[in-house]
């Protein structure tokens, strides 16, 4: 087989899109992915403004309380979706436990789809932020509050509607710039509870 000048041979050109494609296509996935995970939170939600899913989850293992609907109601609330195996879920993690300590309003967790070994395993190796947490072994609970992955955080207003979501880690910026005010908001505008 003679070659035109000028013109590369078949075998070679094969050989660049085999590699060419899957590097841009890679390329292209982590792109996306890095911003799914790491990016603003783009993820609309049904239920910003509707009222909290009606749910009852049992405790992580080791610790005492549960999660359930009743808990959320009457003050404005953080209730922060994460997993032993999520890796953002660990970076935020020390947000969490600084902002527990400040007691600006409780902060709630489900514990999403972990073996519950794996999740009392990193509860006591990071630190337990939370007033309650709820053991969400089978997803369902997730499923109700629309959850595509986790983290997810949401901010919950005395009258148990959800007032905002956030898709991904909370950073120590986030939580100043975007999370606070709004809980700021919420706590001046709710009703005063009544003491019994």
């Amino acid at each position: 087989m003679t070659e035109t000048p000028g013109q590369e041979p078949a075998a070679r050109r094969g050989i660049s899109v085999l590699v060419v494609v899957p590097i841009l296509v890679l390329a292209l996935l982590a792109t996306f992915g890095w911003e799914l995970l790491y990016g603003p939170s783009i993820l609309p939600s049904a239920l910003i403004g509707k009222q909290v899913p009606t749910f009852a989850l049992p405790p992580v293992l080791g610790r005492n309380d549960g999660l359930s609907t009743r808990d959320l109601a009457g003050h404005v609330s953080i209730v922060n979706v994460f997993a032993s195996w999520c890796v953002p879920c660990r970076a935020e993690h020390p947000v969490f436990m600084a902002f527990s300590k400040t007691g600006e309003v409780p902060l709630y967790g489900i514990n999403y789809k972990d073996p519950p070994e794996q999740a009392r395993a990193w509860l006591d190796e990071l630190g337990d932020p939370y007033a309650r947490i709820g053991a969400d072994r089978d997803g369902r609970a997730g499923i109700e509050w629309g959850v595509y992955g986790v983290p997810e955080t949401y901010i919950v207003a005395a009258d148990g509607t959800i007032a905002y979501r956030h898709v991904g880690p909370v950073s120590q910026a986030i939580l100043n710039d975007t999370l606070l005010p709004i809980v700021q908001r919420l706590k001046t505008s709710a009703p005063k509870e009544v003491s019994q």
